[in-house]
């Protein structure tokens, strides 16, 4: 056997040990989770039905035909509270319905986390709070939350009347918990909706959502 030949052997020994290696460990990794492939702007939203705070269920699909707006919260979240302490959050939740658009609030805190509420601590807190949303859903265990991929709060989506996700991520580009930050700000829902209200795309249709993450069990 040439030095040639020899150099080529150990070479593709290593290889292949390398590769066995790297087969090895990908087993071992966990499985990457089913939310971890989340809903996609461009695409049809998918349906869910959960349950309002009066107890009745909701339903995406029944909204079709409307503009529709999910806004994933927390209550105890710096983030949200930015938003929340500065009338923000309220003062576009009635400026969007106050033009058509439904405006589903989505709670998807598990039991025993941060930001999860029972129906009458959440009505108490839309009223507190002067909240202007169309429905306040109960989503504790998770499964809208990890179907729309929501991992922060707030997490923001804008559903057309088409049913298709036009929109996706951060409510502005200020991604601090500054209550001054709001002045100023480029609010991408507000910009989404008098997109949609145009009859035009989006102009920034996905950004990255910024807040604390969403508490799932």
């Amino acid at each position: 056997m040439t030095a040639e030949e020899l150099t080529r052997r150990r070479f593709l020994a290593r290889a292949a040990a390398g590769a066995l290696v790297a087969g090895t460990a990908a087993a071992l990794l966990p499985a990457r989770p089913a939310w971890a492939a989340p809903a996609k702007v461009g695409e049809a939203a998918p349906g869910f039905t959960v349950n309002a705070t009066n107890g009745s269920p909701v339903s995406l699909a029944s909204y079709k035909g409307k503009v529709v707006v999910l806004e994933w919260t927390n209550h105890e979240c710096p983030y949200v509270r930015k938003h929340y302490e500065s009338g923000n959050m309220q003062g576009l939740q009635r400026e969007a319905t106050g033009q058509g658009v439904v405006w589903l609030t989505l709670i998807s805190s598990s039991e025993g986390t941060q930001g999860y509420v029972t129906p009458p601590q959440a009505d108490e807190l839309t009223a507190s709070r002067k909240a202007a949303p169309t429905a306040v859903l109960l989503d504790s265990k998770g499964v809208a939350g990890k179907l729309y991929g929501a991992t922060n709060t707030p997490h923001m989506y804008v559903v057309d009347k088409a049913g298709m996700l036009v929109y996706a991520g951060a409510i502005d580009d200020r991604p601090t918990s500054r209550r001054a930050d709001v002045q100023g700000a480029n609010n991408y829902v507000r910009a989404a909706l008098d997109a949609v209200a145009a009859g035009q795309p989006v102009k920034t249709p996905i950004t990255r959502a910024y807040g604390c993450t969403v508490k799932y069990s």
